[in-house]
């Protein structure tokens, strides 16, 4: 991909969520997507949070979500862990993971939208949440030292990146020594329609950015990752796809069984091998 074309990407998704956050500030909701124009329920990006979790965020934090999987329930944080939340949006996540790292632990949000950054900040006000800091930036350029974070989270946004194996490498280098990847994305299976692919307004709506799954196993091995696994939490049939290619102006007369079960959300899990002198395999142990 060219320069010029990560350029306009990385532009239209960064006007796409600021609109977004603007959106819910204006007392709506930031949904892209089938439901911005037809009114229905996107299937991405609907019923992600329970009951209880809802009730410990602002409801603009909520509102502010266009994920498309709940990686806190899903990840394994521990009390006084630090934790990166790589494209924050409005902080749902972040907020989420502060409270179940505990007040020893601290919890990190990156977004490159002002928009998004200034939701966040409010929504942490309103949660009165301590342990919380929201940082400016792109995720291909982590600003964080190495070996400084114990999990990255994120929620469909590494798809939304132009460069995943440096998003990936990048996630890499920060994590410290036996440091866990546990993020929510949209997955591929198989080969894409080259008009989903190529359509730009896709990749605001998770889509066209979407790695195949045997191609994310490659990129996350190639960044030096182990334990690698990809769990889908939510098929997509042809009705969503459809549903969801007409809300993005996406031409719609496409044969179902080219779409149905070609995509996915999923849950990425990966570890960063342990320093040396900590391992315990066979290979390094006596």
């Amino acid at each position: 991909m060219s320069t010029t074309e990560t350029a306009d990407i990385k532009e239209v998704v960064k006007q796409k969520y600021g609109e977004a956050a603007l959106r819910v500030k204006g007392g709506g909701s930031s949904c892209c997507g089938a439901s911005a124009s037809t009114g229905s329920a996107d299937p991405i990006t609907t019923d992600l949070y329970d009951v209880s979790q809802i009730g410990q965020i602002p409801q603009e934090a909520l509102l502010a979500s266009l994920g498309c999987g709940n990686p806190t329930a899903l990840a394994q944080l521990k009390p006084g862990e630090t934790v990166l939340d790589l494209g924050s949006g409005g902080g749902i996540d972040v907020l989420l993971s502060a409270r179940r790292v505990g007040p020893t632990g601290n919890a990190y949000g990156l977004d490159m939208t002002d928009e998004m950054l200034a939701l966040a900040n409010e929504n942490k006000r309103k949660a009165g949440v301590e342990n919380v800091e929201f940082l400016k930036g792109e995720i291909e350029n982590i600003p964080l030292p190495d070996n400084s974070v114990d999990v990255i989270i994120s929620n469909c946004v590494i798809n939304l990146s132009a460069d995943k194996s440096k998003v990936l490498r990048e996630a890499f280098r920060v994590l410290k020594p036996g440091g866990r990847l546990a993020v929510s994305d949209v997955v591929t299976r198989g080969e894409m329609l080259p008009e989903i692919r190529q359509s730009v307004l896709a990749w605001v709506g998770c889509i066209a950015g979407a790695l195949e799954e045997n191609e994310y196993r490659a990129n996350l091995a190639a960044a030096g990752f182990e334990q690698i696994d990809i769990e889908p939490t939510r098929v997509y049939r042809a009705e969503d796809a459809l549903e969801f290619l007409s809300g993005q102006q996406i031409p719609v007369n496409l044969d179902p069984a080219q779409i149905d079960g070609k995509f996915f959300s999923g849950f990425i899990r990966a570890v960063k091998p342990a320093a040396a002198g900590s391992c315990c395999a066979p290979t390094c142990c006596g």
